[in-house]
């Protein structure tokens, strides 16, 4: 944590002071664009697998390829998996490029759940790739890629 004063608006102000004045908002209003940027895709999909290795495969993503509206796109994620004690999917990731998140959703399975499949709603901010990642239960990372053209966009805001 910044422990000296800090610079808001031009003027050095000190941490108590901010609190004190009730203007904790301006501390992220005043930060650089970089330092609250989103993460790319790729960072995402890393911090999911704590920097595993991504393999093709046993994950199939259903993804409309054309989406009218951004604001309700149906997927269907489904891996290969007996879905047993000894081999089973613990969790399945969604991740997209546009979004101003690029984490969507994680669902956690275990051998239990009967079938390795889940199926969601999601906003599409702009036409984009959506990405699902399964971990299975020898800590191995599947995956599977879908690229959706959205016609009418959901997430509206400066995605530059």
């Amino acid at each position: 944590m910044h422990e000296g004063p800090l610079r808001v608006h031009g003027r050095l102000v000190g941490r108590r002071q901010l609190l004190r004045a009730g203007m904790t908002g301006l501390l992220v209003t005043s930060l650089p664009r970089w330092a609250i940027a989103r993460p790319s895709l790729d960072e995402a999909i890393r911090a999911f697998t704590r920097g595993a290795d991504v393999l093709d495969g046993r994950v199939r993503l259903d993804l409309p390829p054309l989406v009218e509206n951004g604001n309700a796109v149906g997927i269907t994620v489904a891996a290969e998996s007996p879905m047993t004690a000894g081999d089973h999917v613990r969790r399945i990731a969604v991740f997209n490029e546009k979004n101003p998140e690029a984490n969507v959703a994680v669902f956690h399975l275990g051998p239990r759940s009967g079938r390795a499949a889940v199926s969601t709603r999601i906003r599409l901010a702009s036409s984009q790739v959506v990405v699902a990642v399964a971990e299975m239960s020898d800590g191995s990372f599947w995956s599977s890629r879908a690229s959706a053209i959205v016609t009418l966009a959901a997430c509206i805001e400066d995605l530059s």
